[in-house]
């Protein structure tokens, strides 16, 4: 598998403030988007998240997430090394994503940018 890039991601109780502070850092303009009842800001290479607590809880389980060239390139090469698929692949507004579980417990979400599966 590919991994072409890393995204961090951050927990933000004001997702407006947050954004300002983020695009001055990193140069780039935030991309906002909705998944579930979390706003997410896309600002260079960090996802800001803003949202109920019961899902947030959730979402700070997740190390990071990695592009991939293709999910599907993930599943067999995660599979092969032990890793459990703990959701995915599924559709997202710019392709398909997964969340695995390393053999050593770090979780980690998979997205590539295939919207033709």
């Amino acid at each position: 598998m590919d991994i072409l890039g890393t995204s961090l991601r951050v927990c933000v109780g004001d997702l407006d403030a947050a954004i300002g502070v983020y695009e001055r850092l990193t140069g780039a303009e935030a991309i906002r988007f909705q998944r579930g009842g979390v706003a997410v800001a896309a600002v260079g290479c960090f996802f800001l998240m803003s949202g109920p607590e019961a899902e947030l809880s959730v979402l700070r389980k997740i190390t990071a997430t990695l592009a991939v060239k293709d999910v599907d390139d993930a599943v067999a090469d995660l599979t092969a090394v032990g890793a459990e698929i703990i959701a995915g692949p599924l559709p997202t507004p710019i392709g398909r994503n997964l969340v695995a579980r390393h053999p050593d417990g770090s979780v980690f979400e998979y997205v590539d940018r295939k919207q033709d599966a």
